[in-house]
C-alpha cells in the first residue's frame, strides 16, 4: 500500500505575514534533503509563491548546475455564479491537484490572506498546519479578541474559529488530525515590552484553542531580496553570493524552524 503524501498548509487570513518565504524557504528544505515536493498555490490570483517559483525557474536556467523545483499547480478560486457550484468545483480542483501529487513524500499548500471556500478546503486537509504571525498586536488579532485595557484574552477570533471548524471536519471525515503550529515570524533583535507581551499572550492562547508556538524568521532584507532570483537562504553559497553575518545567522533560523516544525523523517535530516 503506497503511503499517502503529508501535507503541510501555510495558512492565516492576514496577508503579508511571510506565508510565502516560509512555504518556499520549507518547500527548498525538503527538495535538498532528497525528499520529492509537490506545491500548490490556492492563492493563484495573488500568486506570491508561484512568482517566486518561476523566477527561480528562470535563475536556474542560466545556472550550470539546476537549482531543485517541486513541481507546481496554481489554483484560481471558482468564478461560476451559484455559491454552490462554485464550492463544488473548488473542491474537485483541489482533490485533482492532491492526486496529481499522489506519489510525493511532501505537498505543501500555499493559501491566500483571506478567507474563501477554497482556502477552508485546503486546510481541511492539513497534517500540519503553520500560521505565521508577525510581532504585532494587529495580526494577534487573527487569532484572539484582547480586552483593550488589561489585553486578557476575551475569546478566539474568526480565523481560530474556522481552523477549529476544519479540525472537526478533518476529523469525522478520515479520523486525521491537524497539527497547528503558531510561527511567531519576522521577529525583532529589539527585546521590547510589546513583543514580550506578545510572546506572553501567545502562550497562554496554545493552551486554550491548541497550537504549537515556536520563532519564525528575524527581520531581514536578505528575505526580501531573494524573491526576484527566486532563491533561498540555502542557495547562496551554489550561486556565488557573498555570505554576511547575516545570512549565516538566516540560514541557521532555518534550520532550527525545519528541526521544530517536526516534519515526519525530517527533524534528524535537519540537525
Amino acid at each position: 500500500m503506497t503511503k499517502k503524501p503529508y501535507i503541510i498548509v501555510l495558512g492565516n487570513e492576514k496577508g503579508g505575514t511571510g506565508k510565502s518565504t516560509v512555504s518556499m524557504h520549507v518547500i527548498i528544505s525538503l527538495l535538498r534533503m532528497g525528499f520529492s515536493v509537490g506545491s500548490i498555490d490556492v492563492d493563484a490570483r495573488q500568486g506570491t509563491l508561484s512568482r517566486y517559483l518561476e523566477n527561480r525557474k528562470e535563475t536556474s536556467s542560466r545556472m550550470k548546475n539546476p537549482l531543485p523545483l517541486s513541481e507546481h499547480i496554481p489554483l484560481l478560486t471558482s468564478q461560476r455564479p451559484l455559491r454552490e457550484d462554485a464550492i463544488k468545483e473548488d473542491q474537485e480542483n483541489l482533490e485533482n491537484a492532491l492526486f496529481k501529487f499522489s506519489s510525493k513524500q511532501f505537498i505543501l499548500i500555499d493559501t491566500p490572506g483571506s478567507d474563501s471556500p477554497l482556502s477552508r478546503a485546503a486546510h481541511s486537509v492539513a497534517d500540519t498546519l503553520i500560521t505565521p504571525l508577525n510581532d504585532s498586536f494587529i495580526d494577534l488579532d487573527m487569532l484572539v479578541r484582547l480586552k483593550s485595557d488589561s489585553l486578557d484574552i476575551l475569546r478566539p477570533s474568526t480565523y481560530a474559529e474556522m481552523v477549529w471548524e476544519q479540525k472537526k471536519q478533518r476529523a469525522i471525515r478520515d479520523q486525521g488530525s491537524i497539527e497547528w503550529i503558531v510561527l511567531r515570524n519576522r521577529l525583532s533583535n529589539i527585546n521590547a515590552r510589546n513583543k514580550e507581551k506578545i510572546e506572553e499572550i501567545v502562550k497562554l492562547l496554545s493552551k486554550r484553542i491548541g497550537f504549537r508556538h515556536i520563532p519564525g524568521f528575524g527581520e531581514r532584507v536578505i528575505f526580501r531580496e531573494l524573491f526576484l532570483s527566486g532563491l533561498t537562504v540555502l542557495d547562496l553559497e551554489e550561486c556565488k553570493m557573498p555570505m554576511t553575518l547575516s545570512h549565516v545567522s538566516a540560514k541557521q533560523e532555518l534550520r532550527n524552524l525545519i528541526q521544530m516544525i517536526q516534519l515526519p523523517n525530517v527533524e534528524r535530516l535537519a540537525a
